[in-house]
């Protein structure tokens, strides 16, 4: 019999498998996001779901750490990378490399990673990267392409040293109201690419997520060619489901169909409601090699545990 491994590697692969796979995940509480208490919650999470894969949630470290004050647009035009002994780095990788270390020979596991933009908007504000970038656009993509190199060396680090088998990388900035399809590739793809080229070079086995958490519709064309074995999109956010994002994403594999907000079935159900609506997603798609069951984006920290418990249980008896 095929274990989780093996039979994740053949989905991504497109190649078909008995039944279907599915993970989900949740962000945890803010009081909560760092130390122990993550690497033990992750590994007991992981126990209690049985969910397929693991995306080792980087809670706690989605700031990058700004070595000086930004006030002005100009002084993104000083920002050097961090040094590495920064916690960072040593922070994310005890993390992963415990977590691994636990269930990484039963599942494969996966890091998240966020893109440029994004690390350089939860450490400054959303607001005032937006001013700085018409303010001083070339000083803002030197720290974009510093930022990036950092992620690259994180990538690295989950991969290389914690023994991940490759890394989750998130992309944000793509909402339709924030930039045009041709502004986004001018501006912030090539610090998406820098970091998510670098992952490729030590893990063929990354996967992307465009994320859409706050409700808005992203240009998906954005990502539509970028290198990676599988994409994860809002399925409800988009409008776009999971058949159609095989097509559009060129046939990769795609994961997703589970909306993760507070009013979904997930969320706030019954535990027949959520057997119910699972088990006709997976008979649905269980016959398309190449789709996995997974959440839109992750899930509030205030999700029941038995929810997702009763969410898997429902995709490994279909």
């Amino acid at each position: 019999m095929e274990n989780k491994r093996q039979r994740m590697k053949k989905a991504l692969n497109n190649e078909a498998i008995d039944g279907i796979l599915c993970s989900v995940w949740r962000h945890l509480p803010e009081e909560k996001r760092k130390g122990e208490y993550v690497i033990q919650d992750q590994i007991r999470y992981y126990r209690e779901t049985d969910v397929d894969f693991v995306k080792i949630m980087s809670d706690g470290y989605f700031e990058y750490p700004l070595l000086r004050e930004i006030h002005r647009a100009s002084d993104w035009r000083y920002l050097e990378p961090l040094p590495e002994n920064h916690p960072y780095f040593t922070g994310q990788t005890e993390r992963a490399k415990r977590i691994v270390e636990e269930i990484g020979r039963e599942c494969m596991t996966y890091y998240n990673i966020f893109a440029a933009f994004s690390s350089m908007r939860f450490a400054a504000s959303d607001k005032l990267v937006m001013k700085h970038l018409r303010e001083d656009e070339e000083a803002v993509l030197h720290a974009l392409d510093v930022i990036a190199c950092d992620n690259a060396r994180l990538a690295e680090k989950m991969i290389r040293e914690c023994g991940c088998d490759g890394v989750y990388f998130c992309v944000q900035g793509g909402e339709k109201k924030r930039f045009s399809h041709e502004e986004y590739m001018r501006l912030i793809s090539p610090s998406d690419l820098r970091t998510l080229t670098a992952a490729n070079t030590f893990s063929e086995w990354n996967l992307m997520h465009c994320c859409g958490w706050d409700g808005f519709e992203n240009h998906l064309e954005n990502w539509k060619d970028y290198p990676c074995r599988a994409v994860n999109w809002s399925v409800h956010v988009e409008k776009m489901n999971l058949e159609e994002g095989k097509a559009f994403f060129g046939g990769k594999a795609v994961i997703g169909g589970l909306d993760n907000t507070k009013e979904s079935v997930i969320h706030k159900g019954t535990m027949e409601e959520i057997e119910v609506h699972v088990r006709e997603l997976a008979e649905k798609y269980r016959k398309i090699p190449g789709i996995l069951l997974g959440a839109d984006c992750s899930f509030h920290s205030d999700v029941p545990l038995a929810n997702i418990t009763r969410l898997m249980e429902a995709v490994h008896q279909a």
